[in-house]
């Protein structure tokens, strides 16, 4: 099995800042998955917040195993850095035709860093499928804070998204995505297992930054949703642009000019 991190390119950070979520299909191969599985349904002990991710799970696991997956280990290094710790994590399970869904809500509720994030990496040991109860997510809404159940009265926004998704898929979300876990009108249990990492480095171009200066960088932090109106989606980008500067060092990054124009002092500049 490849053992070399697959780091993420410049494109694919600016679409993960945009949209609050990056998806990794099938990443982990099906043997590793029916050990998770097995593994789920007995429950796995708490990890101490705080924990280093290296030493927070036992080697003959599966979750180290996972976790040292070319793809994911480059994706997590990328985002949080090389030696985040373990914040939390769960087995989130929807019992067979449970009759109720999670209200729509975000995580992080007096999280309000502008300048950092924790993710949540979500793993689905099997095929999720439309009647499964997948997690739902709000594409760009991220940075939006609410106090977690603020949105629970949305019953649908436009252009939100359903997971569906086939066996060893991970999907690696912002800690402040609006989120929730459908209902499940299956006859089978479905199983989501999920880590919060916290980063211990600043997140400043940890990714293969190759690409940084290719156009499509700011085509994907530019991207619309179809929940947002027209003042709303601009507030949105304008608040993907500041973290874009924070991730890349660069203060002078713009869209549209928004960020120059809303900090011009003259003033400060003349009593320099």
């Amino acid at each position: 099995m490849p053992t070399t991190k697959r780091l993420l390119t410049s494109v694919q950070v600016a679409r993960f800042v945009a949209q609050g979520f990056l998806r990794l299909d099938a990443v982990v191969p099906q043997g590793l998955n029916e050990e998770a599985i097995a593994t789920l349904s007995s429950g796995i002990p708490e990890v101490p917040y705080g924990t280093a991710l290296l030493k927070a799970f036992p080697d003959d696991t599966f979750i180290p195993r996972v976790l040292a997956l070319p793809a994911v280990a480059g994706a997590v290094e990328s985002l949080v850095g090389p030696d985040p710790t373990v914040d939390h994590h769960a087995v989130h399970v929807r019992q067979p035709h449970e009759g109720s869904a999670q209200d729509l809500h975000a995580d992080a509720i007096i999280d309000v860093r502008p300048d950092a994030f924790d993710i949540q990496l979500m793993y689905y040991p099997h095929d999720v499928t439309p009647d499964m109860g997948g997690t739902l997510s709000v594409p760009g809404s991220h940075l939006r804070r609410v106090n977690e159940t603020d949105v629970a009265r949305v019953q649908n926004l436009r252009g939100q998204t359903r997971l569906t998704c086939p066996a060893g898929t991970i999907v690696l979300v912002h800690h402040g995505i609006w989120h929730s876990g459908r209902r499940n009108d299956t006859a089978q249990q479905r199983y989501m297992y999920k880590i919060r990492l916290n980063p211990t480095v600043p997140q400043v171009r940890l990714w293969d930054t190759s690409d940084l200066h290719d156009p499509a960088v700011t085509a994907e932090l530019s991207t619309s949703f179809p929940w947002y109106e027209w003042a709303t989606g601009r507030l949105e980008i304008h608040n993907r642009a500041l973290l874009w500067r924070s991730l890349t060092g660069d203060d002078t990054f713009d869209i549209e000019y928004w960020i120059t124009r809303a900090t011009n002092r003259p003033a400060l500049r003349r009593n320099a």
